[in-house]
């Protein structure tokens, strides 16, 4: 496995040239959600707040609502569709690293994990490892932190997998491949998250804007990391 630094520096030579693209291809799902965001504004917000104001029961908090699950809810869902956009973006950085393309397309490549082959395996993927996280996490939040580092590589798993050959590979074998190739190598990938907690706290101080910057640096040296793992591990 090379260094930090190594890694770091491979990620800026697939940067070099395609910043631009980058940041456009990592903003889509932002522009995306503000979208949504927008548009459940007006066609649910609105209305209910027309309703609450024709029924006094319903301000006085006597209507027997329950806001939290409905919260929940969004926010499953919002971790299934940041886990579509995450995957499809971190496969093409992968792809760039590896040579297998040298240009961005950023709004059909930030939606590429959509993509009919795919969509419903990283849903699956992503539901299952939150469960397995989750039921870790009910023993001690320090085992549920250890089982999100071994199940990371869970999506380029999936990704390589398929892509070798063109048939969808088994959701727990992808998880468990992850497990394994991330033996020995989980604190590694936290030391490479910590270093770069200087870089988020300079992208707060900038209002967010830094991670316009940020998050392709990130994602791009997660992918260098990945395709520096072995690969001998077998499941």
């Amino acid at each position: 496995m090379k260094t930090r630094a190594e890694l770091k520096s491979e990620a800026k030579g697939v940067l070099r040239g395609r910043w631009k693209d980058s940041v456009l291809m990592c903003l889509v799902p932002t522009l995306v959600s503000i979208a949504i965001v927008l548009l459940l504004f007006f066609l649910l917000i609105i209305p209910i707040i027309t309703f609450a104001q024709n029924n006094p029961d319903f301000m006085s908090g006597n209507a027997n609502y329950d806001g939290n699950s409905g919260g929940g809810g969004g926010s499953f869902l919002g971790g299934i569709i940041g886990a579509i956009f995450s995957a499809g973006i971190s496969w093409t950085f992968l792809d760039l690293y590896r040579g297998k393309r040298q240009d961005i397309r950023p709004f059909s490549d930030a939606f590429r994990g959509f993509a009919g082959p795919v969509v419903l395996g990283v849903i699956c993927l992503y539901v299952i490892t939150t469960v397995f996280i989750s039921l870790w996490t009910l023993l001690l939040i320090v085992p549920g932190i250890i089982k999100g580092y071994s199940y990371s590589q869970t999506y380029f798993v999936y990704y390589d997998a398929f892509e070798e050959t063109g048939v969808r590979p088994g959701f727990l074998n992808s998880i468990t491949r992850s497990r394994k190739i991330m033996n020995g190598y989980k604190g590694q990938l936290f030391l490479l998250d910590l270093s770069f907690i200087g870089w988020h706290i300079l992208a707060i101080l900038t209002l967010g804007i830094g991670y316009l910057w940020l998050t392709p640096y990130i994602t791009a040296t997660k992918a260098a990391f990945y395709d520096n793992l072995p690969k001998t591990a077998t499941v």
